[in-house]
């Protein structure tokens, strides 16, 4: 119970159940739940106090739910069109951007102090661990609601969805072979943050680092980098043409 105690300061008892209520829309039943789901293993490293195993769970209800709503909503699309729908709809940044705008970053317990943190997508992965706890707190058919309600709708646009691109090192490499460049991604280190291998990715065009990613994996730190690089290049589809020699 000592480790709640600097969070209780801010968050104590009846208060904390309100702010989670204005997050959640409800009040919930098992607050330890809660708890946990908004809980970083930067701040608690045991599996029991910490998020993860929240996460893992909210993550494969989140997709199943999604895959539900995507079927019934587009009953003439094929596989293709809806995983891909799906995809965006899960995306790492798309879910880090909704937690954010839910509220999720004021009452999440993390480490302030740890720089890389502040460019990682935490908050997404808190959201996913919240979806776990309503599961576990309401049931699969509440949940459906819930996420319909709290999450979908206000948040998911799906005109703006279909036309979206997400896989921006597909649209570099488009790029890069339409304009008769080189382009790769380079590991350019790897250290332990926080008992976790923090990964730095570099998009390479021609030989020259254009943009970097840090990430926990190299896939989510090469998409940063190829990100950053498409903005930087100002690249608006795999036409655009560069003065990068």
């Amino acid at each position: 119970m000592d480790f709640w105690k600097p969070f209780f300061k801010k968050h104590s008892g009846a208060a904390f159940k309100k702010g989670l209520k204005a997050v959640i829309g409800y009040s919930p039943s098992n607050i330890l739940l809660y708890k946990t789901a908004l809980t970083h293993r930067s701040i608690r490293e045991t599996s029991d106090e910490n998020n993860e195993r929240l996460e893992y769970l909210g993550d494969a209800v989140l997709s199943a739910l999604i895959a539900d709503y995507l079927f019934k909503r587009y009953p003439y699309k094929e596989e293709g069109f809806l995983t891909e729908m799906r995809s965006k709809m899960v995306n790492r940044q798309q879910l880090n951007d909704i937690a954010i705008k839910m509220g999720l970053k004021k009452i999440t317990v993390y480490n302030k102090s740890d720089a890389s943190l502040k460019t990682s997508q935490i908050f997404g992965n808190t959201l996913e661990a919240l979806v776990g706890a309503v599961y576990l707190d309401k049931g699969y058919r509440k949940t459906s609601r819930w996420v319909t309600e709290r999450i979908i709708i206000p948040h998911m646009f799906m005109e703006d969805l279909e036309i979206l691109e997400i896989n921006h090192k597909n649209k570099l490499y488009g790029w890069a072979n339409k304009n008769g460049k080189q382009l790769e991604f380079d590991t350019v280190n790897e250290h332990m943050e926080n008992g976790r291998r923090l990964f730095t990715v570099a998009a390479v065009i021609n030989g020259k680092a254009i943009a970097q990613g840090k990430a926990f994996n190299k896939k989510d730190a090469s998409q940063i980098a190829a990100q950053l690089a498409v903005e930087k290049l100002g690249i608006i589809n795999s036409d655009s043409t560069s003065n990068i020699a």
